[in-house]
């Protein structure tokens, strides 16, 4: 599984996320460092993909 990287912009980040699933909030977005296992899991929630798919969603929409 690949490490989750959070990096550059998140808030440009997280519009593509909003964009993809229009049922994603700013509560199921907030990111703290260190954290990236709970907003994963919130991820995971809320789309119902796994915690491999939701890593790869969010690198994808950081590029």
């Amino acid at each position: 599984m690949d490490d989750l990287r959070i990096k550059g912009s998140w808030n440009k980040t997280k519009g593509k996320l909003k964009q993809m699933y229009g049922e994603l909030t700013e509560d199921d977005l907030q990111y703290s460092e260190g954290k990236e296992d709970e907003l994963v899991g919130r991820l995971q929630d809320k789309t119902g993909k796994s915690k491999d798919e939701i890593r790869k969603m969010i690198n994808d929409a950081q590029q």
